[in-house]
């Protein structure tokens, strides 16, 4: 069944060594074995040639003792040359002298005649033709040499023809064979060596690259040595140190993150603890004082509240960190910024603020719309916080050729200038900001400043219209 298959597994490139060895090796060894070919047919040819010349040589020698006497042509061959003819080490040889009749003056009268379509041989000045042929049940190479015989009564072309078996050819060929394979495989294999000591030598330093990072520690932030390995591998280097880098800045966020976590949570868990053995004491006193208790419980409900928006605010600052390859999408920070005031009118309608919107384009970005959303709350949450009752904040976006600003702009106590570079590191609280809301925790800005870096936007800080109040300004490129 189709659900009981075992899950596919993607199978990687394998060794590097072993592939070079393959490219390398495997096409040497095919160039080899075309060169060994080609070496043994070109020694087949000489040794043919050899061979012929041989065959022609005995050809001539019995064509000298062909003459005419009486009007006849007559072949002279001693005993001892036609035993010599006869007769060879590693095969046999036959003749045979054909008239200017075509009579068969001498030798074997069944040799093999000359095909029609074999042609002069053009490498001997000589009228020779060489033919293969079979007789007596064998391969045998022969000779055909015309030769002029004449006397005073007539003249004519008698045919000397010269066959040997093809044994000493063999013979002769295979040991060629032998031989060439020999120094060839000898060849290979010295090949072979040197290119394993090549590529152990090449791959030496990416072994060294690997010790490298084997041994370093987990806290060892430097970069690897690009040195240490060839041009062509050092963009790998590259690409690696840039990683350990975003690696340990993640680690480093994250360890950060802890840090200030545990440092501003332990307060208000420890002022919450406080509080509840303040009710358990209260409630376990005679005639335990109930206004005394509901206020230390209203106490205890604002300062679990304040832990919350602590708690949360260092969660978002931990997403915004991990959402950096999120997908982006078109999004409309007229609709944005009409949502969030929808969202805050109730806040600002309780503090008598006029929360207003000034936007007549989308102003549409490229951008995570959660993100977009947390970074606008937190910047009008914040206005509202710090503006006092029967006071002003305003939204705009305005659209430009190249870029899309978004503003906020209250008429709070402002931010001094001094300030306005140190407001955007966490938990970093304005003079101003900690007479109007003691109670903050210096992280809406921070929360800000790592979004609006997120989407490549600039972040501005300015006086609001008239020099009183603060104005926010986040300007997206839109080219």
């Amino acid at each position: 069944m189709a659900w009981l298959r075992a899950p596919s597994r993607r199978v990687g490139p394998g060794s590097l060594r072993g592939q070079l060895l393959r490219w390398l090796l495997g096409p040497l060894l095919v160039l080899v074995a075309l060169n060994t070919i080609s070496v043994y047919r070109n020694a087949l040819d000489a040794a043919d040639v050899a061979y012929d010349r041989s065959l022609l040589a005995s050809t001539r020698a019995l064509a000298e003792r062909v003459s005419v006497v009486d009007g006849k042509v007559v072949a002279d061959v001693p005993y001892v040359a036609l035993d010599s003819f006869e007769t060879d080490t590693l095969g046999r040889i036959y003749y045979k002298v054909t008239g200017i009749a075509g009579e068969t003056v001498s030798g074997y009268s069944d040799l093999p005649p000359v095909p029609a379509n074999v042609p002069r041989s053009e490498a001997y000045p000589a009228l020779v033709r060489f033919y293969h042929a079979n007789y007596n049940g064998q391969p045998v190479r022969i000779a055909a040499l015309l030769q002029p015989v004449y006397d005073d009564s007539m003249r004519g072309i008698a045919l000397i023809q010269v066959g040997e078996t093809l044994e000493a050819r063999r013979v002769l060929s295979n040991q060629i064979l032998f031989d060439t394979l020999t120094w060839q495989a000898l060849l290979l294999a010295a090949v072979a060596l040197l290119v394993w000591f090549a590529v152990r030598l090449v791959l030496q330093p990416l072994m060294q690259l690997k010790s490298a990072v084997e041994t370093r520690g987990l806290n060892d932030a430097s970069d690897v040595d690009p040195t240490l390995v060839h041009k062509e591998v050092r963009p790998l280097v590259a690409a690696l140190n840039s990683s350990r880098s975003r690696m340990h800045m993640l680690i480093n966020s994250q360890r950060r993150f802890i840090a200030d976590a545990s440092h501003q949570l332990r307060t208000p868990l420890t002022v919450l603890k406080t509080q509840a053995e303040l009710a358990l004491r209260e409630f376990d006193k005679a005639g335990a004082d109930p206004a005394a208790l509901r206020e230390i419980v209203y106490s205890m409900a604002a300062t679990t509240d304040s832990t919350v928006n602590l708690a949360n605010r260092l969660l978002t600052l931990a997403r915004i960190e991990h959402r950096g390859e999120d997908s982006t999408a078109p999004v409309s920070l007229h609709d944005l910024a009409r949502q969030v005031g929808l969202e805050l009118a109730i806040a600002a309608v309780a503090r008598n603020i006029d929360l207003s919107l000034e936007a007549e384009q989308e102003g549409t970005v490229h951008g995570q719309a959660l993100l977009l959303h947390e970074m606008l709350a937190n910047l009008v949450d914040n206005a509202l916080r710090y503006t006092p009752q029967g006071g002003t904040v305003i939204l705009r976006v305005n659209e430009g050729a190249d870029s899309v600003t978004l503003e906020v702009e209250d008429s709070g106590p402002g931010i001094a200038a001094a300030e306005r570079e140190r407001v955007f590191a966490p938990f970093y609280r304005a003079a101003a900001t900690l007479e109007r809301n003691p109670g903050g925790h210096g992280l809406g800005l921070a929360i800000v400043r790592d979004i609006a870096t997120l989407h490549g936007a600039t972040l501005q800080l300015d006086d609001a219209a008239g020099g009183q109040g603060l104005k926010i300004r986040i300007i997206f490129a839109t080219r």
